[in-house]
């Protein structure tokens, strides 16, 4: 394809004062004169044999030929800005778009991101944490990590960990809890998936009380909550090692149940790129102790 001409320096002068609707302040962005601004508007206004601007007693307003073509210089201007951006140390920062489950995110990837940092320092890893509920495709990411059974549509899954779920609650609730049935007495608090609970409590070889507490959308909010004395959660002390070590919450009973993985996940219909093989190999490499703690829990 064979590009005609393209006068650049009118281009973007033509942009930088539809920006700011002044000649002037378009002349200090682009270190140079307001007449040579001016000058190059006018070049590019007799080569389109259109008039971009109406030039008004108090600064500039565009016409309607200058409204079409505003867009589209922006939208380009904006592109090889973002393409240049990328570049350091004579290297390409590619961009990689994670999603992530909150509590993921928060109890295990985000301390080890430093590790994937240093190893990989040209991957330009923007993260973005959801409750579960993500459409790949719509939200332009390259990954999605989720919690589930790894079965989603159109989607290719590997498996990273499981996350046992166990009683989580503040200490002085701890002190009330010498076994299983002294649940009975305290807040539960519940997740939207209903069968946790009774599924905890068959392990625990109890009948499960009618549980009437407050219901989460994530772990992470929960645990929160249980922290701050709502009640007591059901969740992964995995995710929240940070809490148990600190004493902000205890673990009464080693009983668990397992209602799902941790899982990555892309379109099937992705072409791998550089910068996805790396952080798949990378996450999968380090989750692997978590995988083999998780199995015998």
């Amino acid at each position: 394809m064979v590009r005609p001409h393209l006068p650049l320096n009118a281009l973007k002068a033509f942009e930088a004062s539809a920006r700011h609707l002044s000649f002037t302040r378009a002349a200090i962005e682009l270190a140079v004169t307001q007449a040579a601004v001016s000058h190059q508007v006018k070049s590019l206004e007799e080569r389109l044999g259109s008039t971009l601007f109406r030039r008004l007693p108090r600064g500039l307003a565009l016409t309607d030929e200058g409204q079409a073509l505003l867009p589209a210089l922006r939208d380009s201007f904006d592109r090889i800005a973002g393409v240049l951006e990328q570049f350091e140390g004579g290297h390409v920062r590619e961009v990689l778009n994670v999603g992530v489950v909150g509590t993921f995110a928060v109890g295990w990837l985000i301390e080890r991101l430093p590790a994937f940092q240093r190893a990989h320092p040209f991957i330009d890893l923007r993260l973005s944490t959801n409750n579960n509920r993500v459409d790949i495709a719509a939200e332009g990411l390259d990954f999605a990590i989720r919690f589930g059974d790894g079965a989603w549509h159109s989607t290719e899954a590997e498996r990273l960990f499981a996350a046992p779920l166990s009683v989580l609650c503040i200490p002085e609730i701890a002190e009330r809890l010498a076994q299983p049935q002294d649940l009975h007495g305290e807040t539960l608090l519940r997740s939207y998936r209903a069968d946790e609970w009774p599924s905890w409590f068959a392990a625990a070889g109890i009948a499960a009380p009618t549980v009437k507490g407050p219901i989460f959308d994530s772990s992470r909010t929960m645990v929160e909550a249980a922290i701050l004395g709502a009640g007591v959660a059901l969740a992964p002390p995995l995710m929240f090692q940070r809490q148990l070590a600190a004493g902000a919450i205890q673990q009464p009973f080693e009983i668990f149940v397992t209602h799902g993985c941790y899982w990555l996940t892309w379109l099937k219909s992705s072409a791998p790129t550089p910068a996805m093989r790396a952080f798949q190999a990378w996450i999968l490499a380090a989750s692997l102790p978590y995988s083999d703690t998780a199995e015998a829990s």
